[in-house]
């Protein structure tokens, strides 16, 4: 299977319930991450978090898949075509 490069959006509802759980998924999955930004807004108690991905369309479903069981946490994903 080719990588492809990609993005994940990942935005996390509750920082104090979710937050280390999302670290915990995205440690595990660390070899498939190019690069992180979070932006936490402290106003809404909410984080948003995206990543540029190098992946599988099976390691980036693994991925979001284990990301969106997380409560209070929301994921949306996309791919290149090439």
């Amino acid at each position: 299977m080719n990588k492809r490069l990609g993005f994940v959006g990942i935005v996390i509802e509750s920082r104090q319930k979710s937050a280390h759980f999302v670290n915990d998924v995205l440690s595990e999955f660390g070899e498939l991450i190019v690069a992180r930004t979070g932006v936490p807004y402290k106003e809404k108690h909410c984080s948003v978090i995206t990543l540029i991905v190098d992946a599988t369309n099976d390691e980036l479903g693994a991925l979001t898949g284990k990301l969106g069981q997380i409560e209070n946490v929301s994921v949306k994903s996309a791919l290149s075509k090439v």
